[in-house]
């Protein structure tokens, strides 16, 4: 029998999941935003460190509206009709100044 290996990861302080599904937006921009997400967090310094941010994708977040929609994790924030400028505010100011950007919010666990 082969050894299971249990996987390592590094310390992160958030998780960002974004909906890359077809019932929330129909020409890719999840998907696109999830590129998007990746350079911006290395342009402010989120992708390493204490503070560092990890994203995953996902195909469905259960509320198929409006989107594109993402999650930020532990506080359960929900964002929805995301776009390059609101991915700059939601970075500068729920990432880095811990101040949620209220009027993107549809859900606050």
């Amino acid at each position: 029998m082969s050894e299971i290996i249990k996987p390592k990861m590094m310390d992160y302080h958030r998780h960002i999941l974004v909906c890359v599904g077809s019932k929330c937006t129909q020409k890719g921009e999840g998907q696109a935003l999830y590129d998007e997400l990746k350079q911006k967090l290395k342009d402010a310094g989120l992708d390493k460190g204490e503070l560092r941010v990890i994203r995953s994708r996902t195909s469905c977040l259960g509320t198929c509206k409006s989107g594109p929609l993402l999650c930020v994790y532990p506080e359960g924030t929900w964002y929805y009709a995301v776009n390059s400028e609101t991915l700059d505010r939601i970075i500068a100011e729920h990432l880095i100044q811990n101040k949620p950007v209220t009027e993107y919010i549809y859900h606050q666990a």
